[in-house]
């Protein structure tokens, strides 16, 4: 496996790139690895549910600084454009959407999935975003399938309270 080879190899900072970028082996899943990457963020999100908007502001800024410093490392170390193993970028949007969400099982399923049609769809400007190079064209189209998947979510949340009267 050419992770795992390049994982031995690696100094310090090549490991930690490595283990980071693919979010602890998630993004090293044959099928799906964006989804998967994406489902191993919900215990993160479940945890900063527990405290206030600040915290989970100054996590998502931490989360995407390493993002952008990870995916960029991760892909020179595997000599490949926006590798499909590196599944940070996935994680810093999903974040993105849910801290700017009120928490509940509904709104966490909603985004969840809505991030993922985003991601995958990469309407305008997302797809344009890809073309920026390094880290930041990693991760900056998923902050953006973020920000589309938040504005989704409250979308249906508010139609569903005006409904329901």
């Amino acid at each position: 496996m050419l992770i795992l080879d390049l994982f031995r190899k690696s100094g310090f900072s090549g490991k930690t790139a490595l283990v980071l970028s693919t979010w602890f082996g998630s993004g090293c899943l044959p099928i799906a690895p964006g989804t998967f990457g994406t489902l191993a963020t919900i215990p993160l999100i479940l945890v900063l549910n527990n405290f206030g908007i600040w915290c989970r502001a100054f996590t998502l800024l931490i989360v995407v600084g390493i993002a952008v410093w990870s995916a960029g490392l991760t892909e020179d170390l595997l000599k490949k454009k926006d590798p499909l193993e590196i599944v940070i970028d996935e994680v810093a949007g999903f974040l993105l959407a849910t801290a700017l969400l009120p928490f509940s099982w509904l709104s966490l399923g909603l985004v969840f999935f809505l991030f993922r049609f985003f991601d995958i769809l990469k309407p305008y400007p997302i797809k344009h975003l890809e073309r920026l190079t390094g880290g930041i064209g990693i991760v900056m189209d998923d902050i953006f399938a973020g920000l589309y998947a938040c504005a989704g979510t409250w979308v249906i949340l508010l139609l569903r309270d005006v409904l329901a009267g």
